[in-house]
């Protein structure tokens, strides 16, 4: 399988690994970012994916730099204790690349594309929790309006809840194209549309069953108190619900006030000490691929990284244990 990483040259220049150092990819994918941070000067990696799938192939890819490379399975929110189990405190550089694989898109079983009939499963971890197809089973008609709509950014919503619910009165929705042929009818069809009708349903089942945007922020802050000073995160998103928690997130952490002022989410309190900014922003404005990426890797052209420094701890901020 070829693997494309997405603004690969622009995550190493973000994230400067030519004088060494310890840089933790926290999506570690098939191992393209990481292996061209490796090219460039870093001196370890640690990777984690929580798709064991894709570990092995990272495993395969990173193979000439084994002794510089550790691979673990873990979800990227767990990112301390991961850290803590292997007695590293500070770190050099972190990446986090967001959202669906190339290799999850690409293996028709796993069922997160609707180009191929397979299971409605679309789990990024199969070890755990519980396929699309068992949620679609159950959710009632407004929960899945809600999460369609709040994750989808679909407009027909409510149509497209009502009529899966009638199709599974009938028949057990089990396959992508059995679920793709539903939400197409259902949805109203006016004219040419770039994108096919049952795109943004599959993709807000994908984070709805992955969790996707639960625990962003606090990851966010966690890796961010693990960078030595001078040391970044480059953070890659496809989507604008994701883009949206990293803006907001690291805006916080840059600005003026205390890690507690970021009140809109209570969940990040706990991790609040000392004033701030505890980063400086790199990228003002996410830096987007070129035309010839976009004509390369079409599936780079949603991709928009945000690049984060952080600096001096304030008074009374020291982080994790160094």
């Amino acid at each position: 399988m070829v693997h494309v990483p997405v603004l690969c040259a622009e995550v190493v220049q973000a994230l400067q690994p030519e004088h060494g150092g310890l840089f933790v990819d926290c999506t570690v994918g098939l191992g393209g970012h990481a292996a061209a941070l490796l090219q460039a000067g870093a001196s370890r990696i640690l990777g984690l994916d929580r798709d064991a799938q894709a570990l092995e192939q990272a495993r395969f890819h990173l193979a000439p730099w084994e002794d510089r490379v550790t691979l673990v399975h873990a979800d990227y929110r767990d990112i301390d204790a991961v850290l803590d189990r292997q007695s590293i405190g500070r770190i050099d550089g972190a990446l986090a690349d967001l959202g669906v694989s190339s290799l999850q898109l690409d293996t028709p079983d796993r069922g997160f594309s609707f180009s191929h009939d397979a299971p409605l499963d679309m789990r990024m971890d199969r070890s755990s929790g519980e396929p699309v197809a068992a949620l679609v089973a159950r959710a009632s008609e407004p929960e899945l309006a809600d999460v369609i709509f709040q994750y989808g950014e679909e407009r027909f919503a409510r149509r497209i809840a009502r009529a899966i619910v009638r199709a599974r009165a009938t028949q057990p929705i089990e396959r992508t194209l059995q679920l793709a042929d539903v939400v197409r009818r259902a949805v109203p069809r006016r004219g040419y549309t770039r994108i096919d009708p049952a795109t943004r349903t599959f993709q807000a089942l994908s984070i709805w069953v992955n969790r996707e945007l639960d625990g962003l922020d606090r990851f966010l802050v966690a890796i961010v108190r693990r960078l030595r000073v001078g040391a970044r995160l480059a953070v890659i998103a496809f989507h604008s619900l994701e883009d949206r928690v990293v803006k907001h997130t690291l805006r916080g952490l840059a600005s003026k006030h205390t890690l507690q002022d970021l009140a809109s989410n209570h969940a990040l309190r706990d991790l609040a000490s000392g004033q701030g900014p505890l980063v400086r922003l790199v990228t003002t404005r996410p830096i987007v691929a070129g035309d010839e990426e976009v004509q390369r890797n079409p599936r780079s052209r949603s991709a928009k990284l945000r690049v984060a420094e952080r600096v001096m701890p304030p008074t009374g901020e020291t982080g994790a244990a160094e």
